[in-house]
């Protein structure tokens, strides 16, 4: 077989160079295979007019598949179960899940020919990340002949033991019965079927049929753009510590937790907090600034732009993220992108991203066990502030040569070689190592697994 570049399909419903989250990972993912690979990209309609202004071609770079007519009832009725913005990603998820049938089937009716002639050497589906989201293109591009990688695909992580008040205000109802997506139509057959199946965490891996992990490979889901960051952090670390929080304001990412644990320090002025984000939880943080005695507005500064990301991040000396249940960490990655050392807890995506030379990571434990561990971590760095100078280095190097875009697709070309039978062995890039005890994390209901 020739080794020249693979002509491959990406499906990446959710792909947008001006969102967030999600759209953002799927839009970086996509722009960097085509460095590799030779790519079509197919979306969702609505990434169309942001896709073009990045000088990409519709009906030649990438198509734009029209779903409106189910995709905007299924939005609305997704906002109207979740209740507050930015809460209840399961049932937004699982909800989601109907009208993306209907645009794998619209895919399918604009493509099978050519997959059936064999203009694509592959399809590989970024996005959905959810590893619950059967395709119902694997199964017929198997019938073709043409292999079908899925992925990276990240979520399912346990809620911590200790924390379902926080599942309760997130609105997580389906999560108690979130191991009921192993009976969705065709999702067994789908990683049956599949070439390889592209995972980001452990967590994931450990979700998918045990058929499936030979065909299983860790790729992180999330990566650094250097156009994105262009600057780094050269501000030497001194008290008052400046500490900063930025993300969405909801439970599960432990803000409030993070205000307790500073609290002593804030009084004592040996720390400077901010916590730049909105969301549901504005209101229950100013009221516990206030309590404390501490001025809410000089601390809670309202949301950022993305684009501003690094200026703000780059004035800050250390970057806290206290998520008890993080999929991805993206902030985390973000910040060691610019020289800014993070404060994680050592579960979930941010795990895998943070080490002990680029961050610091704080035990999983009760809500009163993370604030007391947290409250330590910042009074250590508080009294040995030169250490984050060391860290941010050692920060910034790992973030941009070992999750840098352009890794991520070497290491997905070599994917693409081993289905394609271009290569023998199957490529292994290092799986993190949990350390997290069983009994720290909640159990799933047993009814639900059946």
């Amino acid at each position: 077989m020739s080794k020249s570049r693979p002509s491959v399909l990406v499906i990446a419903e959710s792909c947008n160079p001006e969102w967030v989250s999600v759209p953002l990972v799927g839009w970086f993912h996509a722009r960097a295979l085509r460095e590799v690979a030779d790519v079509h990209l197919v979306t969702q309609i609505r990434n169309r007019d942001a896709i073009s202004r990045t000088g990409l071609i519709e009906g030649e770079d990438f198509t734009a598949i029209d779903s409106e007519r189910v995709a905007r009832p299924v939005w609305k009725m997704a906002n109207f179960f979740r209740g507050d913005s930015g809460k209840g990603w399961t049932t937004a998820t699982a909800v989601s899940a109907l009208s993306y049938y209907y645009f794998e089937r619209l895919v399918w009716r604009r493509f099978a020919d050519d997959l059936a002639a064999k203009r694509f050497d592959l399809v590989h589906r970024v996005t959905p990340l959810s590893p619950t989201q059967p395709s119902t293109i694997a199964p017929k591009c198997a019938r073709l002949g043409v292999p079908f990688v899925l992925g990276p695909l990240n979520g399912g992580l346990p809620w911590p033991r200790g924390f379902d008040d926080v599942r309760r205000q997130e609105r997580e109802w389906l999560s108690y019965l979130r191991r009921a997506y192993k009976l969705l139509p065709g999702l067994k057959r789908t990683y049956r079927v599949a070439s390889a199946t592209i995972v980001a965490s452990r967590a994931t891996l450990d979700q998918l049929p045990a058929s499936a992990h030979d065909r299983a490979i860790y790729i992180a889901e999330n990566g650094v753009a250097p156009e994105r960051f262009t600057v780094k952090r050269t501000r030497k670390a001194q008290r008052p510590l400046k500490l900063l929080f930025l993300s969405r304001l909801v439970p599960y990412k432990g803000a409030d937790m993070l205000i307790d644990a500073a609290a002593p320090l804030l009084q004592s002025g040996d720390i400077q907090l901010e916590i730049a984000g909105e969301g549901p939880q504005r209101d229950q943080l100013t009221q516990k600034l206030r309590a404390l005695n501490l001025e809410s507005e000089s601390i809670l500064t309202g949301w950022v732009q993305h684009e501003d990301v690094q200026r703000k991040l780059i004035k800050a000396d250390v970057f806290a993220l206290p998520s008890i249940r993080e999929f991805g960490g993206g902030a985390a990655l973000e910040a060691m992108a610019v020289g800014v050392p993070p404060i994680v807890i050592d579960y979930g995506g941010p795990a895998d991203l943070v080490t002990e030379r680029t961050g610091w990571l704080v035990p999983l434990g009760s809500r009163a066990q993370i604030i007391e561990r947290l409250r330590q971590t910042l009074v250590h760095i508080a009294t040995r502030p030169d250490v984050v100078d060391e860290k941010g280095a050692a920060a910034l190097r790992r973030a941009h040569t070992q999750f840098s875009w352009n890794t991520k697709a070497q290491q997905t070309l070599q994917v693409y070689e081993w289905v394609l039978g271009r290569r023998s062995d199957k490529p292994s890039f290092p799986l993190p190592t949990p350390d997290i005890e069983p009994s720290q994390v909640a159990p799933e209901p047993a009814s639900a697994a059946t």
